[in-house]
């Protein structure tokens, strides 16, 4: 993603970002890795603090102007000299917020990187979240090392436990990581533990306490915004693919036959589109980025009874997120702060029904669900090799004493991204863009299903 579409996302008149990475202090011991500093030599080599990547990959013809350290992204990885001695370090790890494939993946990588390449033993597993934290849970910690971890890739959930909340309690936060004696914290978390992850280090600041924050993306969703994807989103795709053949399979043996599946993204498309792209079975999708209206000459309705009358069958996937403006009534949050939503699947599911009731026409419809089956799944290779290497590339960062950053892969390469970067806003799929523009020659759909008079509302 290049600036210009970011900024195009931004209030209009917002500040430009600062990509400079915070640092607890200078780096005076030597790291154990044993790596070269040498290009050419064939060994593998230390990362150094003059080694960068630009967000921008976008070029115009003629002079380019220089850049400058605050805007470009640091590279990750082991640096030479470390901040923290191995041998004193008491690193804790904690994962909040809803399941998503691959968390146990990146507790694995972030313990063995520790135990085997620094030599740190004193790993603590935060239970339960944020909540973990806080006396009055006494939820306790988890004590782990390499042995205990060792399998865990293999399971769904997380090894931890998770929950939503906690994150506000920010002074008992800190007491507890003072009285564990943590000297080094990984989140795993998406946009509100990250949220909570700055909050915290701003407290460490002010108690002036040299404590690394270091978070690790998660948000199967995939709309962390700079990042080229979170961790999760790749399985998450091809679960919803296999499900997605299922409901093909109902719809297509059927008179009439209708699949509706619901996945997860709750304001951004992106499992919704890929899913199409991956799948080459879906006929309509519905996501919160592109309005669109039921009934009219040009809604949804009448384009899928068209669809039924020339194909006899249909498939129609919808993010969780779509038409909540139209169909939530109040607004409450969860204990995470998150909106909670209307269920526009059964919402849908039943103005299908009504529709075709209305014009005495037979439907046979199929409506699925399968958000909690694949936010609970065991990562897929592809996400398992992303895991492992978030998990190593936070470790090397901790251990030279670098605070305050989200691991986040942009443009193909590892890199620090300061956490205030990343939770200003999130990330869209653009209705001008390349992604939904191939998503609509997938599915055939109309490019816009709005009646006249509210498109012209709407705009």
């Amino acid at each position: 993603m290049s600036e210009s579409e970011i900024e195009t996302k931004t209030e209009p008149k917002a500040e430009p970002v600062d990509f400079s990475i915070e640092e607890l202090g200078r780096r005076s011991i030597k790291s154990p890795l044993h790596l070269s500093t040498i290009l050419g030599d064939k060994i593998a080599n230390y990362v150094t603090d003059d080694q960068f990547v630009r967000l921008d990959v976008a070029v115009k013809l003629g002079a380019q102007p220089s850049m400058k350290r605050h805007q470009a992204l640091e590279c990750a990885g082991p640096r030479e000299m470390l901040y923290f001695m191995p041998a004193h370090v008491h690193a804790g790890i904690v994962s909040c917020g809803g399941l998503c494939p691959g968390i146990n993946d990146v507790i694995r990588s972030i313990v063995r990187c520790l135990y085997y390449r620094y030599g740190v033993t004193r790993i603590s597993g935060i239970r339960y979240g944020y909540l973990g934290f806080l006396p009055e849970y006494q939820y306790g910690i988890k004590p782990l090392d390499a042995d205990i971890v060792d399998d865990i890739h293999k399971l769904g959930g997380t090894y931890l436990g998770s929950a939503r909340g906690g994150g506000k309690e920010v002074d008992k936060i800190v007491d507890t990581l003072e009285q564990l004696n943590i000297n080094m914290l990984f989140t795993i978390g998406g946009d509100g533990t990250q949220k909570g992850s700055l909050d915290i280090a701003e407290e460490i600041d002010r108690r002036k306490l040299k404590i690394a924050i270091v978070g690790i993306p998660k948000t199967v969703d995939n709309d962390f915004i700079l990042i080229d994807r979170s961790f999760g989103f790749d399985t998450a795709v091809s679960k919803a693919v296999e499900v997605v053949a299922a409901a093909h399979m109902e719809a297509s043996s059927a008179i009439n036959g209708i699949g509706l599946v619901k996945v997860m993204g709750r304001e951004s498309g992106f499992i919704a589109a890929h899913t199409a792209l991956a799948s080459h079975e879906i006929n309509f999708v519905l996501i919160p980025e592109i309005p669109f209206n039921l009934e009219g000459d040009n809604g949804f309705l009448k384009h899928l009874a068209e669809r039924l009358k020339k194909r006899k069958h249909a498939v129609i996937l919808v993010a969780e997120g779509a038409m909540q403006d139209q169909i939530l009534t109040e607004r409450k949050t969860d204990a995470g702060g998150n909106l909670k939503l209307a269920d526009v699947g059964t919402y849908l599911r039943d103005r299908i029904v009504k529709y075709f009731n209305e014009r005495k026409i037979e439907i046979n419809l199929k409506y699925i669900d399968p958000s909690y089956i694949i936010r609970s799944a065991p990562a897929n290779p592809g996400d398992s090799i992303y895991c492992e290497r978030l998990g190593n590339a936070a470790v090397h960062a901790a251990m030279a004493g670098k605070t305050k950053l989200i691991i986040g892969l942009v443009n193909n390469e590892f890199v620090h991204l300061p956490i205030k970067s990343v939770i200003s806003h999130r990330n869209h799929v653009d209705p001008e863009g390349n992604l939904w523009r191939d998503t609509l020659d997938a599915t055939h759909q109309p490019v816009l299903m709005t009646n006249k008079q509210d498109y012209e509302k709407n705009e």
